[in-house]
């Protein structure tokens, strides 16, 4: 990830609230940029490291966590689960959202994997990981992007946000969000959906605390 530094492609005010982390952010793309150098394939696109901080914290309503990017250049697009457009073959993960959203909701505006409808509505997708080298889930785990992450979850729940946490490792952050703004459940992964993912409505769930709060809900 050679030229400009790996803060600077922070969007907005994103830069201002994790300003003090710009040593320790930079210091990922230099590593990243090393990687790069060795011949990996770094995931999602540079210009979409940071897609998920283009929604301003005052104009947040949900957080949605998820682990890392997929680790191919057509899936990876920089918000948690989405994909770009498309008409078939969705990863498994993301059909299964898209199975529960039918189920709990009735309907789905995002049949085509392309969540950024969603984000438009004020709605963090967010990966706990950021980047990913091509074809091996989980490689930039712990080099860093956690305590980015950590911080950027911390200020998404002190403006207010639900949390949506499903899955171990994102249920381990619940404790920065009031009960009356979290969801946490199974993982939608096809390894893990059937355990208790599909069925548990956290689509209807978070309209629920947006109505009770007065604020609009989401068209999902």
């Amino acid at each position: 990830m050679a030229g400009q530094s790996l803060f600077d492609l922070i969007p907005g005010v994103w830069q201002e609230l994790l300003a003090d982390l710009r040593g320790s952010i930079n210091s990922i793309g230099i590593n990243l940029g090393n990687k790069a150098d060795a011949g990996e394939r770094i995931l999602p696109d540079r210009h979409f490291v940071f897609r998920a901080l283009e929604i301003e914290p005052a104009n947040l309503r949900v957080l949605i966590l998820g682990q890392d990017p997929y680790p191919n250049a057509k899936d990876a697009s920089g918000l948690a689960f989405s994909v770009p457009p498309r008409t078939s073959g969705l990863p498994g993960s993301l059909l299964n959202i898209q199975k529960e959203i039918i189920t709990d909701i009735g309907s789905t505006t995002t049949s085509d994997g392309d969540l950024t409808r969603w984000a438009n509505q004020g709605v963090m997708l967010l990966n706990r990981v950021l980047t990913v080298s091509a074809g091996a889930s989980l490689s930039h785990a712990k080099q860093g992007w956690e305590e980015v992450t950590e911080r950027i979850i911390k200020i998404s729940a002190e403006a207010g946000v639900i949390g949506v946490l499903w899955g171990n490792s994102a249920k381990s952050l619940a404790h920065y969000f009031p009960e009356e703004r979290l969801v946490t459940g199974v993982h939608p992964s096809p390894l893990s959906a059937h355990r208790g993912f599909l069925g548990s409505r956290p689509f209807s769930r978070v309209n629920a605390m947006l109505r009770a709060e007065g604020r609009e809900e989401i068209l999902w």
